[in-house]
């Protein structure tokens, strides 16, 4: 009634013996032993869907009946740590085991484990366990335990379990019909896209640089989590952002950016285009001061739920710099594109300056000031970067010649 298969990404090591060198660098094994034993085949790293796609497939096979499951049967889900795999990688291959058992083989899943409970001593890997299920299987494994490492250890009511919900269309309020429209864009329009595309096209850049400061002051991933919100956004342009009107675009920028990012910076930036799209929504035509406008309304909206202000070490001390030029030069009548680029340049010397702050939100506020000093802030220098590229671009559009 049960099948199950492992996958290893390093050999365990047995205590008094040396350990094998078998698995190189790249590498995994399918179906291996838990002390070691060599398994079935060695082959390259795969993402975790295509092995866990390939694991079910070989304990679910029709023409070799490991287990007397077939379509419509309902099983009971193991997915077991080997020893040395975080539950959240576990976690991640549960994610994919669910649906792939429920839609490609047709099971219901009645329950689902995921920990560590048969492992090595510090194998890397997990391996797969299905088990046809049933009144009897279900009502043994509910039953309370008092075994420290068994997931269920009370009785409790269980919902049955549930085919996925499909995935929502990435764009928040884009009509289906809207999107496969062809759009002649206005020339605000243009110059929209080409901002867009250039500050997407920068943040995808900066991905590591902004790792590796991020990994001396932060948690390490601020590159990460922007790249992700760039990829989307470059993504989505393409197949429904309504570029001829600017407010709906930056609301549509802060969808997809809180659908992929994560974290505080998701947050905040999401926080940011709401507040920017309030402002400037019911204006065919965007003018340069509803611009400075709007992004003072998304500085106000990030100070007020971030807690931070200017000197804080944040991504405000590009924005607040660049702001005041902004505003600055529209207000003493220079032109908008000339404003645009000084205001990007003050978001540069802010965002460098914040080597000199003492931290007082974010990670950093936990960081040594020596340390800090170091680098400057990787969220500021991410807003600044994204906005310096946007000001070039649209300097580029608007004076070919001269760029």
């Amino acid at each position: 009634m049960v099948g199950t298969m492992g996958v290893a990404l390093s050999v365990c090591t047995l205590p008094g013996q040396v350990t094998s060198d078998r698995l190189g660098p790249g590498l995994m094994e399918l179906g291996l032993g838990i002390h070691g034993e060599p398994g079935a085949a060695v082959a390259d790293l795969q993402p975790v869907g295509v092995v866990v796609s390939h694991v079910l497939k070989q304990i679910l096979s029709k023409e070799i009946q490991y287990v007397p499951i077939t379509r419509g049967s309902r099983v009971v889900l193991m997915i077991n740590g080997l020893g040395a795999t975080p539950i959240m990688d576990l976690m991640i291959a549960a994610q994919k085991a669910v649906p792939e058992l429920q839609l490609e083989h047709g099971l219901a899943v009645d329950r689902v484990y995921t920990g560590s409970f048969m492992t090595s001593l510090d194998m890397a890997g997990f391996s797969i366990t299905v088990m046809k299920s049933g009144p009897t299987i279900l009502q043994r494994l509910d039953a309370p335990t008092k075994a420290p490492y068994w997931p269920v250890g009370a009785e409790g009511d269980r919902p049955p379990a549930k085919i996925p919900v499909p995935v929502p269309p990435p764009c928040s309020s884009r009509s289906n019909e809207m999107i496969i429209q062809p759009q002649e864009l206005s020339e605000q329009g243009c110059i929209l896209e080409v901002a867009i595309q250039a500050a997407a096209d920068e943040i995808i850049n900066l991905r590591d640089k902004l790792n590796e400061w991020d990994s001396k002051v932060g948690d390490g991933d601020c590159g990460t989590i922007m790249h992700r919100g760039a990829t989307a956004v470059l993504e989505d342009m393409k197949k429904c952002y309504p570029l001829n009107d600017a407010a709906e675009t930056v609301n549509e920028i802060g969808a997809s950016i809180g659908r992929v990012m994560g974290g505080t910076s998701g947050i905040l930036y999401d926080i940011f285009c709401k507040a920017a799209y309030t402002s400037l929504k019911g204006s065919p035509i965007i003018t340069s001061k509803q611009w400075a406008s709007a992004l003072e309304a998304s500085i106000t909206a990030v100070s007020k739920y971030g807690g931070a202000s200017a000197g804080y070490r944040t991504m405000l001390d590009a924005f607040i710099p660049a702001l005041t030029v902004l505003k600055e030069k529209l207000d003493a009548g220079d032109d908008p594109l000339t404003a645009f680029l000084l205001s990007s340049e003050a978001a540069m010397n802010g965002a460098e300056s914040t080597k000199d702050m003492h931290a007082q939100a974010g990670w950093s506020t936990y960081i040594a000031a020596d340390l800090l000093s170091l680098v400057p802030d990787p969220g500021a220098m991410a807003a600044a970067a994204w906005y310096r590229a946007a000001a070039l671009a649209v300097k580029k559009k608007l004076q070919p010649s001269e760029s």
